[in-house]
């Protein structure tokens, strides 16, 4: 019976001859697929419900009108998926970025950056910085990233579709990039965005919700609330529309309420190393 990996970057991170590397598409073959299978329903997506009662029309009033403006909408309608999969497809292979090498292994001297159908070289010493970006909503993410500034300018280096690098912890990829390059005396560091777009109050979060993500009492939740400034919504439920029109239901911004939980959690850590110390006779 094959045991579980427990490795949180396994599929993500590979050791090669020459160096450590870091892999973002993991199948050229399935991102191309997905670009060309996106540039067909996209343009079908939108002409279908004009094609579709245009033919209905042609086919019941026999009218050649409608026949050749049918003909014509098609032919429209062919030309924008080549020229959406060829604008794709060159947009695809040109910037997005299959893996990255850096070697030797642990202690880069250069990276090098391979993308679909080209790759380049990037010195250690040309790097100003590495920052892994996490994209979060509702308290959940919806994009994870590496972002490479060099002298030359920025590489975006994002995983392709269904990739194991999407799903990876970002703390698990800060450590490990740290370790490659942390000899080249380059910054790696985190960045959080969070997208703040106000969505259905059904999914913003409750009080008890709250405290459970704090580790903290629920009589405690409003006054860091207040402390930190979340975002809340009173509303009254549709199910109680009818019956208690007066009775509303407060509930929190998940975005807001995820980062008090990280400053929280960063609180907790520094009064524990503190407390070590303070306890430690010789330090």
């Amino acid at each position: 019976m094959a045991t579980r990996s427990t490795n949180p970057l396994a599929g993500v991170v590979s050791a090669t001859a020459a160096g450590g590397r870091l892999v973002f598409v993991p199948s050229r073959v399935r991102e191309f697929g997905v670009t060309l299978g996106g540039s067909v329903v996209v343009p079908l997506w939108v002409a279908a419900p004009l094609l579709l009662p245009m033919l209905v029309i042609a086919v019941l009033t026999e009218s050649g009108v409608v026949w050749a403006i049918l003909w014509v909408s098609l032919g429209l309608t062919v030309l924008a998926v080549i020229g959406l999969a060829l604008a794709l497809t060159f947009t695809v292979a040109a910037t997005m970025v299959r893996w990255i090498e850096f070697r030797p292994q642990g202690n880069a001297k250069q990276l090098v950056v391979v993308r679909l159908l080209r790759s380049s070289i990037v010195a250690a010493a040309d790097l100003r910085s590495v920052v892994v970006v996490e994209r979060l909503r509702l308290g959940q993410r919806k994009s994870l990233k590496v972002v490479l500034h060099t002298r030359g300018g920025t590489v975006e280096c994002e995983p392709g579709f269904h990739a194991p690098m999407s799903q990876v912890g970002a703390g698990a990829l800060l450590a490990w990039l740290t370790g490659q390059l942390g000899s080249a005396g380059v910054a790696v560091e985190y960045r959080a965005t969070v997208d703040r777009n106000f969505v259905c109050p059904d999914e913003w979060w409750t009080r008890s919700h709250l405290a459970a993500l704090w580790h903290v009492p629920v009589g405690a939740v409003d006054e860091l609330v207040v402390r930190h400034g979340v975002r809340c919504y009173q509303y009254t439920p549709p199910a109680m529309a009818m019956h208690s029109p007066a009775k509303t239901v407060t509930v929190y911004d998940p975005d807001g309420a995820y980062e008090v939980a990280e400053l929280l959690r960063g609180q907790d850590i520094v009064a524990t190393e503190t407390g070590a110390a303070q306890e430690d006779p010789h330090p």
